[in-house]
C-alpha cells in the first residue's frame, strides 16, 4: 500500500461494497442542524440535495442519534419509526440528482453530558464541558447500545439509504471505549486493544446484519483524539485490521480530535471562542467567553493535515479507506489516489462551494475557497453554514 502507485481516476466510478460510487468523492458528516422537531426538514433535504447535484458521489447525513440519551448536541435526529418518512424524501432527492446518501449513526456516549443528560462512558469521567461526572456503562447497558444501533441501521435501511456510517471517533461512545484516557476498566471491555474494541466490533457485527446485502457499511475511526494520552496511530492500525478480519466494514474514514476533550484537533484552523458562546445565555456565555480557550485550542491548518498519520495507516491494513482533513486542492486528492486511498472526504470545503467536484470535473483546478475561520462551526444552532457565502 506505498505512495506513488499507480493513481485512480478519481472522477471514474468505483466500488464501496455493494455500491457503485460515481466518483471517488464523499461528503463528509458535517452536523446541520436544521433538524424540525426531531425530524428530516425541506432545509435538510435541500442542503443534501446541493451537495448531490454539486457533484460527489455519497453524502454522509450528521450526526444521527441511535438513542435519546446518545445525543451530542441540540436538534439531533434520534432514529425512530417516524423520522422514516422525511429521511425517505432527503434519500429520493439525492437520488434524483444521481448521487448516494449514506447516514451517520452514533451514540454520544461521554459527549452527552454537554447536552445536560448524565452521559454514558467506559469509566466515571469529569466533563470539564459539563461539569459533572458520567456514568460507567454496565453490561445491560452496552447490550442496549448494540442493539440501538441495529435498530438505527434498519430504519435508515428503511428509508431507502444506500449507506450507514458508524461513527467510532470523536470521543463518542465507542471512541471512549478505544480510548486508554477514558476506558480505565479491568473487564472484557478494557485494557487491551483487544479489549477496548469489543465494543466497537459488536456494533459493527450488529450494523452488518441489520444492513443487509445492499448497504454499504463504513466507519468513521480516530488515528488521535489529541492528547498524549490517546488513542495513537498504531492503536488505530489494529483496531483496523480487527474490523478487516470480521469482515462486516466495507471502508474506514480516518478521523482525528475529541468532541469531549480537543475538538479543533480536527477542524485546525482558528477557534471561534466568541462567536460561539454567544449562542448561549448568560452565564453559560461568559464562562465559555472566559474559559473557552482552555478547551478550544488553536491548531495551524495545513492542506491535508491528516494526511501523514493516515499513510501509516494506510501502510498497515489492506481495508478501503477514506482519506479526510483539509482538503481543498485538486493535486491532494491526485496525491491521495497515488498513494491508495480509494476515496476523499469534503467538509468544509464543500459547505463554501458545494459546486467544487463538478467544477474539478469540468476542467478547473482552482483550489476552493474555505479559508479555515471555522465561522461555521457556530451555526450549527442555527443551520450549519459558510459565513463567507451565507452570513
Amino acid at each position: 500500500m506505498g505512495q506513488d502507485r499507480a493513481a485512480a481516476d478519481p472522477f471514474q466510478p468505483a466500488r464501496l461494497g455493494p455500491l457503485v460510487l460515481r466518483n471517488r468523492f464523499v461528503k463528509a458528516a458535517t452536523f446541520e442542524g436544521m433538524a424540525d422537531n426531531g425530524l428530516a426538514s425541506e432545509r435538510l433535504v435541500g442542503f443534501h440535495r446541493s451537495m448531490a447535484a454539486g457533484g460527489v458521489a455519497l453524502t454522509t447525513v450528521a450526526y444521527l442519534a441511535v438513542s435519546a440519551d446518545g445525543q451530542g448536541a441540540p436538534g439531533e435526529i434520534v432514529l425512530n419509526p417516524a423520522t422514516v418518512p422525511g429521511l425517505a424524501t432527503l434519500a429520493n432527492a439525492v437520488h434524483d440528482e444521481g448521487a448516494l446518501v449514506s447516514g451517520q449513526i452514533g451514540h454520544a456516549g461521554p459527549v452527552a453530558a454537554a447536552t445536560g443528560r448524565r452521559g454514558l462512558a467506559p469509566s466515571r469521567t469529569f466533563s470539564p464541558v459539563a461539569m459533572r461526572v458520567t456514568r460507567a456503562a454496565s453490561e445491560h447497558d452496552l447490550e442496549q447500545v448494540v442493539q440501538d444501533f441495529a435498530t438505527a441501521t434498519t430504519i435508515l435501511r428503511q428509508a431507502g439509504f444506500d449507506a450507514v456510517e458508524i461513527h467510532m471517533g470523536h470521543g463518542y461512545l465507542l471512541s471512549s471505549f478505544l480510548s486508554p484516557a477514558l476506558n480505565r476498566r479491568n473487564d472484557r471491555w478494557g485494557g487491551t486493544v483487544e479489549n477496548r474494541a469489543r465494543l466497537p466490533r459488536a456494533v459493527a457485527a450488529a450494523v452488518r446484519e441489520a444492513a443487509g446485502p445492499d448497504m454499504a457499511v463504513l466507519a468513521k475511526l480516530n488515528m488521535s483524539d489529541g492528547h498524549r494520552t490517546s488513542v495513537t496511530v498504531q492503536d488505530c492500525i489494529e483496531v483496523a485490521r480487527l474490523l478487516e478480519h470480521d469482515g462486516c466494514i466495507d471502508a474506514i474514514e480516518l478521523t482525528a480530535g475529541s468532541s469531549f476533550s480537543d475538538p479543533m484537533y480536527l477542524m485546525r484552523g482558528a477557534a471561534p471562542v466568541r462567536e460561539l458562546a454567544a449562542q448561549f445565555p448568560n452565564p453559560t456565555r461568559a464562562a465559555v467567553r472566559l474559559l473557552g480557550g482552555r478547551f478550544l485550542r488553536t491548531y495551524p491548518f495545513e492542506e491535508g493535515f491528516l494526511s501523514e498519520p493516515a499513510h501509516a495507516v494506510r501502510a498497515g491494513v489492506s481495508l478501503p479507506l477514506v482519506l479526510l482533513g483539509g482538503i481543498n486542492h485538486l493535486d491532494t486528492v491526485h496525491s491521495a489516489m497515488r498513494s491508495g486511498f480509494e476515496f476523499v472526504a469534503l467538509g468544509r470545503a464543500l459547505l463554501h462551494e458545494p459546486g467544487i467536484i463538478n467544477r474539478w470535473r469540468s476542467g478547473s483546478t482552482a483550489p476552493g475557497g474555505c479559508t479555515h475561520c471555522n465561522q461555521c462551526m457556530p451555526t450549527i444552532y442555527s443551520g450549519t453554514r459558510c459565513t463567507l457565502v451565507t452570513p
